[in-house]
């Protein structure tokens, strides 16, 4: 009999997998959660529910930015596809994008019309010709620039599909709002290592299933205005509610 010799999680698409259970048990609050696990092995979770949320119970920024939106519309990581369908349901056209194909499903099973396996460098060529007016990086989404070097690298590749004057809508945390000791420490270890301080490596976690370790960034408001110096956007309105924040970037 083969036995199972494997140490740690197998590896696979866990962030999927929680959102499918999360769609398979109705959506109701408490009955899935996310787990994200840090690589200094810090451990944070989220009732998935929220990936779920319907418009009304969306919070007072993410509704200052829907606010927002205008024309063809990018939702990159796009989850469980609230955004997507709340927007669709206005009579835009959307496409939602994301890298975990059981993400994807869930989007589809909930009725979004144009869904895309993939990231912002991947979109087909059919999709890259919409020009796309407004670019959704909602529920701290933000955190996909990474890094200084792929900030840069993805901040183009939005410029490349995107139309004059198109708006990226996004949504952020101030890492340094805290006075949690494994925080603090973190932010001096990427420091040392050369890294921002809210450049996290992060893998989702689901029952014996994680995804591969991943950067996501945490930044702040002058921190983002660095980020886009070079680069056809720039920092035009700015909401807070602490720590979290939102965002809108403007094309030149």
């Amino acid at each position: 009999m083969d036995v199972d010799t494997r140490e740690g999680p197998r590896i696979g698409d866990a962030f999927g997998a929680i959102l499918m259970a999360c769609l398979e048990a109705g959506t109701e609050p408490g009955r899935v959660r996310e787990i994200v696990e840090r690589d200094d092995g810090y451990l944070d979770s989220q009732d998935a529910a929220n990936y779920f949320l319907p418009y009304e119970r969306w919070d007072r920024l993410d509704h200052w930015l829907a606010g927002r939106v205008v024309g063809r519309v990018l939702d990159v990581g796009s989850g469980a596809g609230r955004a997507a369908l709340r927007f669709q349901e206005e009579g835009r056209k959307v496409t939602a994008l994301d890298i975990s194909p059981l993400a994807c499903e869930v989007c589809r099973r909930r009725g979004v019309d144009d869904v895309v396996k993939g990231t912002v460098f991947e979109l087909p060529s059919s999709a890259v010709g919409l020009s796309y007016d407004t670019v959704l990086m909602l529920g701290n989404n933000l955190g996909l620039l990474e890094s200084r070097r792929h900030a840069r690298v993805l901040l183009e590749a939005l410029d490349f599909v995107t139309q004059p004057g198109a708006s990226i809508l996004g949504r952020g945390v101030d890492p340094y709002i805290t006075d949690n000791p494994a925080h603090l420490g973190y932010h001096r270890r990427n420091r040392v290592l050369g890294r921002m301080g809210g450049q996290i490596r992060i893998r989702v976690r689901h029952q014996d299933m994680a995804t591969p370790y991943f950067d996501y960034l945490f930044a702040t408001a002058d921190e983002l205005r660095s980020l886009v110096a070079k680069t056809r956007w720039v920092l035009d309105e700015y909401e807070v509610d602490e720590p979290t924040y939102a965002v809108v970037f403007k094309k030149r």
